[in-house]
């Protein structure tokens, strides 16, 4: 387990908590006057102090320069940290059925034990002139627990079951992500003192890949965000930050002005490409449900990273070119799995309300994975045969004209009167916010396509019950 920053105790007393009920932030955030303070703050910045750089490394690659002076981690912090306890100790776990403890480390990749940690912020929090982080009890992450792998009785299984141990997503993988994170955090809170940086997406919801990109969501305030402004000024503030500070570490840094604007950076040490949004807030409790499905049944990890290298393969999962998202790819491989004849998956939103709530305090959202016991389903189906039973589901069965698909719901749902459903070729309802998450699918000629990869490749395969009439194995293995 390690956690998703420098972690510290609740801030607030019980009353506050009690009014406060989205997430433990200052609940007076950041108004138009406080953006342009940021402005301020990064304008003008102290850049003649001295910086002191300390070599962090992952594994066997080339050191990355990281400034740990108080230009990189805050005056008032370097103040505290001589009176406070530095005896937390990480503790590591293979389940997410068991409590977790929070724990105020980074961890340390192999070899690098003897490394530095931040320590616990102080219990109350004083506010001062210099706008210090308030403690804030943040999100631990679990590393993947330990699940057996279903059996390859046939052919086929064998084939998906070879590609998913080879292009799985690693722990070094995400140790990697979460490093830059918390570097990018530490940063960040130079402009916005009060913020909080999330990985989200792929990388924590158990269905990354070796070369899936990272998902970063900056959080600033508990009201929602203005995208077209807000969210825009605010990136550009931290586009500059990353130009102009941090062109050590990160390279091609882009503003993407789009409807949800993001920065997009490299990060030069992992490699990884990184898409930062500002308070994509159903991103980080989306994580954590799809977590929870990854690890409920042990065939639906492997199953949804087969159908997202057949899908990547065949040009039909990119939301910027008018296709699939990956996350209405997974949406869609789980609402499969919920509507068999004897269901694989159930609705966990349905089973355990409580632990799903959009109520629920961001804080609170990782321990939905440790309620919910893993599914003994009478289904025994093998990996071929729901490969196949999911391509023929969508090629055939499914009414693409009047249904929609509800992971929420675990069943096909009329679809909705709403403007956002109307002309639509594709619905996938987001299970919290109800949403469109395949609206990007919005030309015929698109939509055509993905229907007739669906319906070439499931008889292809029903012909040949062989993966590389579909997906070439090899050169997907090496893609990772």
């Amino acid at each position: 387990m390690f956690p998703n920053s420098i972690l510290g105790r609740p801030p607030f007393t019980p009353n506050h908590q009690q009014h406060n009920n989205f997430f433990a932030l200052s609940p007076t955030l950041y108004s138009h006057q406080q953006l342009i303070d940021a402005q301020f703050n990064f304008q003008n910045a102290d850049l003649s102090r001295a910086v002191s750089l300390q070599q962090l490394t992952y594994g066997s690659v080339s050191p990355i320069q990281t400034s740990t002076s108080p230009l990189f981690r805050g005056r008032k912090r370097l103040s505290d940290e001589k009176n406070l306890p530095l005896d937390g100790k990480r503790q590591r776990f293979h389940s997410p059925h068991q409590e977790p403890t929070i724990v105020n480390h980074i961890v340390p990749l192999s070899g690098e034990r003897g490394c530095s940690m931040p320590p616990l912020f102080h219990t109350h929090y004083v506010p001062d002139v210099v706008r210090c982080v308030p403690p804030f009890r943040e999100i631990p992450f679990l590393e993947p627990r330990e699940i057996t792998l279903p059996e390859a009785k046939d052919k086929l299984s064998q084939q998906i079951l070879e590609l998913f141990e080879a292009c799985q997503q690693q722990v070094s993988d995400l140790k990697k992500k979460e490093l830059c994170r918390t570097q990018l955090q530490r940063e960040i809170q130079l402009l916005f003192p009060q913020s909080r940086l999330f990985l989200v997406g792929s990388s924590l919801n158990g269905f990354g890949t070796r070369s899936s990109d990272g998902d970063l969501c900056l959080v600033v305030k508990e009201e929602p965000v203005n995208q077209k402004t807000e969210a825009r000024h605010i990136l550009t503030l931290v586009h500059k930050h990353f130009c102009t500070r941090l062109s050590g570490y990160i390279e091609r840094p882009q503003l993407i002005r789009a409807k949800v604007p993001i920065v997009k950076f490299r990060d030069k040490v992992s490699c990884v490409e990184f898409d930062l949004n500002v308070n994509n807030i159903v991103g980080i409790r989306n994580t954590f449900l799809l977590r929870t499905y990854a690890y409920l049944e042990n065939r639906v990890r492997p199953l949804v990273l087969v159908i997202k290298k057949w899908a990547s393969h065949h040009e039909i999962n990119d939301a910027s070119r008018g296709t699939l998202s990956s996350y209405s790819l997974v949406l869609m491989v789980l609402h499969y799995l919920q509507t068999l004849p004897e269901p694989i998956l159930p609705s966990i939103q349905k089973i355990y309300p409580e632990s799903f709530s959009p109520a629920i305090q961001l804080h609170l959202v990782h321990q939905a994975p440790c309620n919910v016991p893993p599914y003994l389903s009478k289904n025994e189906s093998t990996l071929g045969d729901l490969l196949l039973g999911f391509l023929k589901y969508y090629a055939t069965e499914f009414d693409w004209n009047s249904q929609m698909i509800s992971v929420r719901e675990a069943k096909a749902i009329p679809r909705p009167d709403g403007i956002e459903w109307r002309n639509k070729y594709i619905c996938v309802e987001e299970p919290f916010d109800g949403t469109n998450t395949a609206r990007a699918v919005h030309e015929k000629q698109k939509f055509d396509m993905i229907k007739d990869q669906f319906l070439k490749s499931w008889h292809r395969l029903k012909n040949k019950r062989d993966l590389n009439s579909i997906l070439p194995l090899r050169a997907a293995i090496l893609k990772r």
